[in-house]
């Protein structure tokens, strides 16, 4: 069988750089800071008082009151996203959603902690003022599949509607699955992407405890260096990414822009500790190879990485040699940069804001600097984009997402 085409038709991206698409691009070519002392809670206890918030987005008047109260912070970024993704493909109010048969239209989205802020406060309520107290929202409000609910009720979509859920890299495999979808011919447009929203005390808690977070509490704006040889941890961040992808024919009928054609898909496991890498890199190497062996690219036409780019001392170093396990030599002469250097990690949303900017970045030619690369690790020896922007025509990039129980993801972008 023939398998179809998938295009990029919208993109809509909330993070801490901005609660749209252009503001967020821009500030990351800018090489701007998205990092704060957390003002969500007062952190003043924790050992990490830093993350990446969403501000200023006023969800009260893009979704109603009523419905804002209904979702976790979680859902109302993914939604805003979706919005904005949908109105980006002329999908919107009054758009050309009317032409496709809404039981072609699936909803895909990733999260990998989900309403957790609903939880913590039904669990203060439940120990505070007992069961009755609970919220009768509080299922559908934590639910991992929240975000994909809402969006399909808003825009009437009766395809194929899930949440994937694995770690860092869970909007990365909601993207590949969305892809597959619609090649596979089960659906001929798919609202895909990731939310997340896990700067609450418990989710900060649990990551500090971990030793994962930066603790570079003084200086935020310098917190988060991939591949630099200060790095001491991540910085959580928080947020959403959604894509609109279409089969390419009907895109090309509509008229409508195409950021760029999702060519490949790769997925694996590394088998070897739940939250730690295999520091042999073999499995995202293998799924970097996926993606590419997928989309019939070879290694030497890859022009850019959208990298995993954490922050943290053994994911970086690993990250670096599977970059020149599957480049070798060539390795060193294609540019990397981090979206997590200005907004942090944005756990199971990362992959789905970081593709969504590898698709802008193959589009219109320019690639974002890696914020913060100062003091080059020997064990950390590519070209991350310093300084400042780079111009430069892309026909193939990736993008890589890896998270605990080991999971690998690689998706590749072209040019069309």
């Amino acid at each position: 069988m023939t398998k179809r085409r998938v295009v990029v038709t919208g993109i809509g991206l909330v993070t801490p750089l901005g609660n749209s698409r252009e503001e967020t691009f821009q500030a990351l070519l800018s090489g701007e800071n998205g990092i704060c002392t957390i003002t969500h809670f007062d952190p003043s206890e924790f050992a990490c008082r830093i993350a990446g918030e969403v501000k200023d987005l006023d969800t009260v008047s893009l979704l109603g009151a009523r419905e804002s109260r209904r979702m976790d912070p979680h859902c109302q970024y993914g939604v805003a996203a979706a919005i904005e993704a949908m109105e980006d493909a002329h999908l919107g109010e009054g758009g050309d959603l009317r032409v496709f048969d809404p039981k072609r239209v699936a909803c895909i989205l990733g999260t990998g902690i989900g309403g957790i802020l609903e939880v913590e406060q039904q669990r203060i309520r439940l120990s505070e003022k007992g069961p009755r107290w609970v919220s009768p929202m509080l299922v559908p409000k934590m639910m991992f599949n929240a975000v994909t609910g809402q969006i399909a009720l808003r825009y009437g979509l009766k395809g194929p509607n899930f949440a994937i859920g694995s770690a860092c890299a869970s909007s990365s495999h909601a993207i590949g699955t969305a892809m597959r979808t619609i090649q596979y011919g089960d659906a001929d447009l798919v609202v895909t992407g990731g939310a997340e929203a896990a700067v609450t005390p418990l989710g900060i808690a649990g990551f500090a405890s971990m030793k994962a977070l930066s603790t570079r509490n003084d200086d935020p704006g310098r917190a988060s260096r991939p591949f630099d040889r200060e790095r001491n941890g991540f910085v959580m961040g928080e947020g959403a990414g959604v894509l609109i992808l279409e089969e390419y024919e009907h895109a090309k009928k509509r008229g409508v822009k195409i950021y760029a054609e999702v060519l490949g898909f790769g997925a694996s496991d590394d088998a070897f500790h739940l939250t730690a890498p295999d520091e042999t890199g073999s499995g995202p190497a293998q799924a970097v190879q996926m993606a590419l062996k997928d989309g019939g690219v070879a290694p030497e036409q890859i022009d850019y990485v959208n990298a995993h780019g954490t922050s943290t001392k053994l994911n970086d170093r690993m990250e670096t040699k599977v970059l020149k396990v599957v480049f070798g030599e060539a390795a060193k002469e294609i540019p990397v940069s981090s979206t997590k250097s200005m907004i942090g990690h944005l756990l199971g949303a990362s992959g789905s804001v970081e593709f969504a900017v590898t698709c802008l970045s193959v589009s219109r030619g320019i690639l974002h600097p890696t914020r913060n690369y100062e003091n080059p690790d020997p064990e950390c020896d590519l070209d991350y984009i310093p300084g400042e922007a780079r111009k430069k025509e892309i026909q193939y990039g990736i993008s890589n997402s890896f998270g605990f129980g080991g999971t690998n993801c690689c998706l590749l972008a072209g040019k069309i």
